[in-house]
């Protein structure tokens, strides 16, 4: 008998530690090693300088599903301090990981750094890309899918295959050169061309070759964003219409169209179906509300059922839209998919953002101008400058009032036409439900991302926005996303909860506004200062690269690099002591 009630605890016990290793088993780990280096190659026809990752342009496709563990060891080749930032990845409690100037530093040449960040609780089309300097405008970007976990329902079937598509327009000029006329007061004028997946398609009278391949009959996934620097893309493909399922990391009521506008750093994924006749196709890329027009073609080749030969495709592109007004119905058409699962078994019309009461309100209005002769971009007067300290490391060290101020702009500003160049750095409170008001009273079409969230765009209108707009307001369904546009002379309504603490940033997609100033910081700081809510300073030196031997620093900075350096490694080994 006591041998028997052994047995049968060892068997419990035994049960009782499996369950617990699938319990407290940690997600899986995907693990890269990227070499980032120049290149020379001619996607407009003219040899360039670009920047390659293990000798890729556009660079490797992430492909990774919900709360995989990421670690990217990036081998920096350059002759210049690099980083990359990962578009509309939101680095739950961890903007250690986000990759800007503001909560990193720079990985020197000839050094690497391992980036490791989880993609908790999303799904989705996203893209990396360099955030120093104008490296973007030279490559160095790539797609990031996020899948969703089998165990939760996609409101559609498996496609036959699942491609990226990276549009963008594209400069012949090198990095240095354009951001030499930058730092001059002058502007980068307007790009040489357009690229898809790296290539502009017709070049020197020949077709490239087809990028993808349909059987017919079938349907395929394709996701498109918009990785350019400065111009809003239309897409379309030649004889097909698309079926659109996600936007921004949320699925999205499957409405069809002819053809996608594609803001800058906005990612679309859409269904096409095989159903035309057996030929090669056309994708098309171009310009959208610009005075010139320039387009990329990218092939798609049919394999015919009958596995006959098919013909070439049409010389006839199909016409891009024109005009305002259809962008801005379409965006309207946009909605969440109320009944569809995200990252979570629950659905996304579960969470119910029009019932919450505001807590602030925030108005951005940006503009440009000059400072001391030279061309400046601002959000309510003021230009951002990163300071040589990141902000976020000056902060999590309480040394935040030596190296920035906090709240230098108001909530509702008045006009102004006087620029300020400083660091710009919003305090919020943790958890608090916030309306923010993208103002553009600008001739130009504004785009802007906000890190480390996504948000409810609820309403664009033209004008200037006034509380009595609020009754216009999307309060059901409007598509959860991290990037929206602001057409010229109209303003935009975004609602979220800033419950993910940090310091995160918030900048002009447009990369020659951004580089000019056109960006801030919102720091969300958990008052428990807990764990729960945010984690601790990485446990590697690399974090305070940039506190060692910066060229031309100014003795307070090296004073505050010093004083961290010591109150890390003092803490450190206070830790290894105990």
């Amino acid at each position: 008998f006591v041998c028997e009630r052994m047995a049968s605890r060892a068997i419990l016990c035994l049960l009782f530690a499996c369950l617990s290793a699938v319990v407290l088993a940690e997600d899986p780990y995907l693990f890269f090693t990227w070499n980032v280096s120049y290149g020379t190659i001619s996607p407009l026809g003219v040899p360039q300088q670009v920047i390659l990752v293990n000798n890729q342009f556009p660079g490797p496709n992430i492909n990774s599903t919900t709360n995989n563990n990421i670690h990217v060891n990036v081998f920096n080749n350059l002759d210049e301090p690099f980083l990359f930032s990962w578009n509309g990845v939101q680095h739950r409690k961890n903007s250690w990981q986000d990759g800007m100037l503001g909560t990193n530093c720079p990985i020197p040449p000839g050094k690497n750094f391992t980036y490791r960040f989880q993609v908790k609780d999303q799904i989705g089309s996203y893209f990396y890309f360099p955030s120093t300097g104008m490296h973007k405008a030279v490559g160095g970007f790539g797609g990031l899918r996020v899948n969703s976990r089998l165990l939760i329902p996609v409101p559609f079937a498996d496609p036959e295959d699942d491609y990226t598509v990276l549009i963008g327009d594209w400069y012949t000029k090198s990095h240095a050169a354009l951001r030499k006329k930058l730092d001059s007061g002058h502007a980068i004028g307007r790009p040489a061309g357009v690229l898809l997946n790296g290539k502009t398609g017709k070049t020197g009278g020949k077709d490239d070759k087809p990028l993808f391949t349909m059987k017919q009959g079938k349907t395929y996934r394709y996701r498109i964003c918009n990785v350019g620097l400065k111009t809003s893309l239309n897409f379309r493909i030649q004889g097909h219409t698309m079926k659109l399922v996600e936007m921004d990391g949320s699925h999205t009521v499957q409405n069809v169209y002819d053809s996608l506008d594609v803001h800058l750093g906005q990612c679309f994924s859409v269904l096409v179906t095989a159903d035309q006749a057996p030929k090669d196709y056309y994708m098309v890329a171009s310009t959208r509300f610009t005075k010139y027009l320039l387009s990329a073609t990218g092939g798609i080749h049919y394999i015919a059922t009958d596995g006959s030969k098919v013909g070439p495709a049409s010389p006839v592109l199909p016409p891009a839209p024109t005009g305002v007004a259809w962008s801005l119905n379409q965006f309207r058409s946009f909605r969440w998919n109320l009944t569809a699962s995200a990252a979570r078994p629950n659905p996304q019309g579960s969470y119910h953002y029009g019932t919450i009461n505001i807590t602030r309100t925030i108005k951005l209005v940006n503009s440009a101008g000059t400072v001391d002769g030279k061309l400046r971009y601002a959000i309510n007067g003021v230009s951002h400058v990163n300071p040589e300290t990141p902000l976020k490391l000056a902060e999590y060290f309480g040394v935040s009032d030596k190296v920035f101020k906090y709240n230098t702009i108001k909530d509702d500003p008045t006009p102004t036409e006087k620029i300020v160049v400083q660091p710009n750095v919003l305090n919020t409170t943790f958890r608090d439900f916030i309306e923010v008001i993208f103002e553009n009273p600008e001739k130009s079409i504004q785009s802007w991302h906000l890190d480390g969230y996504s948000f409810f765009p609820v309403a664009i209108e033209g004008g200037k926005w006034s509380p009595e707009k609020r009754k216009n307001y999307n309060l059901l369904d409007a598509v959860s996303r991290h990037s929206i546009h602001v057409y010229p002379g109209s303003w935009v309504a975004i609602l979220l909860t800033f419950d993910n603490a940090g310091m995160w940033n918030v900048r002009a997609n447009s990369w020659d506004r951004y580089y000019l100033g056109q960006q801030l910081y919102f720091s969300v700081i958990s008052p428990a200062r807990s764990l729960r809510d945010e984690y601790n300073i990485p446990d590697y030196l690399e974090s305070l690269r940039c506190c060692q031997g910066i060229a031309h620093a100014s003795s307070l900075h090296n004073l505050i690099c010093f004083f961290l350096m010591y109150l890390y490694i003092y803490m450190k080994g206070c830790v290894l002591w105990l």
